[in-house]
């Protein structure tokens, strides 16, 4: 089993090309690798509960073992707080983002 840290840093709203991440990262998933999807800068406007047609409430509909994390600074910048993220989305910060960037063995996807 892989891990796959997919980090996603534009709005799917506006750039159409970010399903594939999440799509991917449920691909991923569902071969048994270990995959955590960071959402930071303008790819956090997901995160938010009851947001329409989101794609990541569709991904954790589809694959709940992925880990998403959401960049605190990111969300603080949008005025989006801890208490409005859809279930299963945890606040993270960068330097968190940092350590996993540099664990062994890890592939790495930036968007």
């Amino acid at each position: 089993m892989a891990r796959y840290l997919l980090i996603e840093s534009r709005d799917p709203f506006e750039f159409a090309d970010t399903t594939y991440m999440y799509e991917l990262a449920g691909d991923l998933c569902a071969k048994g690798n270990n995959v955590t999807l960071f959402l930071i800068q303008n790819g956090v406007f997901c995160a938010r509960r009851n947001v329409k047609d989101n794609p990541v409430a569709a991904l954790r509909g589809n694959a709940p073992d992925v880990q998403v994390q959401a960049d605190d600074f990111s969300l603080r910048e949008r005025g989006i707080s801890a208490g409005t993220l859809a279930e299963g989305i945890t606040v993270s910060n960068v330097d968190e983002l940092v350590d996993q960037l540099v664990e062994s063995d890890t592939k790495i996807v930036w968007h």
